[in-house]
């Protein structure tokens, strides 16, 4: 079993977030922390987030805590930031939209660098600075701007259908943002992202909270 199939998925979703928190402390002049610090930092238990990095072998010593920039590197090279990653957004409703605006400016190693949606012309046109083109020329500009993986936000009942392309693509993943849990080969990574969801499960919280 290779390490990213040992690793839980939740470990996964909090690499990003601790490498984001670390800039932080270096940028600070923060030379070591502790796991404490990090936890009050990032609002996280520190057993959760001594278990995560165990994941990971020995990241600190016991009684120093955990050396600022061997961290930086260590989650630097982990999630591959010296790598640029493309992406194709499918997709251009509000969600693409807004999506195609940010763009993911603050993660200067990621970027959308071409977009499909339905109501694009053939020849395609520009929105935010990305190119958009309609989805018949979806193998062809997906393998021209070198996307490694896709943001899918189309309806419900084109999902799995452009999920099936992407696959004899051999796109690398697919971040789901539709309700639909998508059917693809082992090989290809999904993360899927319902907000209805989520906010659901806010809804519950809140409300259980109040008792």
């Amino acid at each position: 079993m290779s390490k990213e199939n040992k690793i839980p998925q939740a470990t996964t979703k909090r690499l990003p977030l601790y490498y984001r928190f670390i800039q932080n402390f270096a940028n600070d002049g923060k030379t070591r922390i502790s796991s404490k610090e990090l936890s009050e930092a990032m609002k996280i238990d520190p057993a959760t987030i001594r278990r995560d990095f165990s994941y990971f072998g020995t990241l600190g010593k016991k009684g120093y805590g955990y050396d600022v920039q061997n961290l930086l590197a260590f989650f630097s090279d982990t999630l591959n930031q010296a790598e640029a990653t493309k992406v194709a957004l499918i997709g251009v409703g509000n969600l693409g939209n807004a999506f195609l605006k940010y763009n993911f400016r603050k993660n200067h190693n990621t970027q959308i660098v071409v977009a499909f949606d339905s109501k694009a012309p053939l020849e395609g046109n520009i929105v935010s600075d990305i190119p958009v083109y309609h989805p018949d020329r979806l193998e062809e500009m997906y393998e021209k701007y070198g996307a490694e993986l896709a943001i899918l936000t189309v309806s419900s009942r084109s999902a799995q259908a452009m999920a099936d392309r992407l696959a004899k693509m051999n796109a690398k993943g697919i971040m789901n943002f539709t309700p639909i849990r998508l059917t693809v080969p082992e090989s290809m990574k999904v993360m899927n992202i319902d907000l209805s969801v989520e906010l659901q499960a806010l809804i519950y919280l809140i409300r259980n909270s109040e008792h």
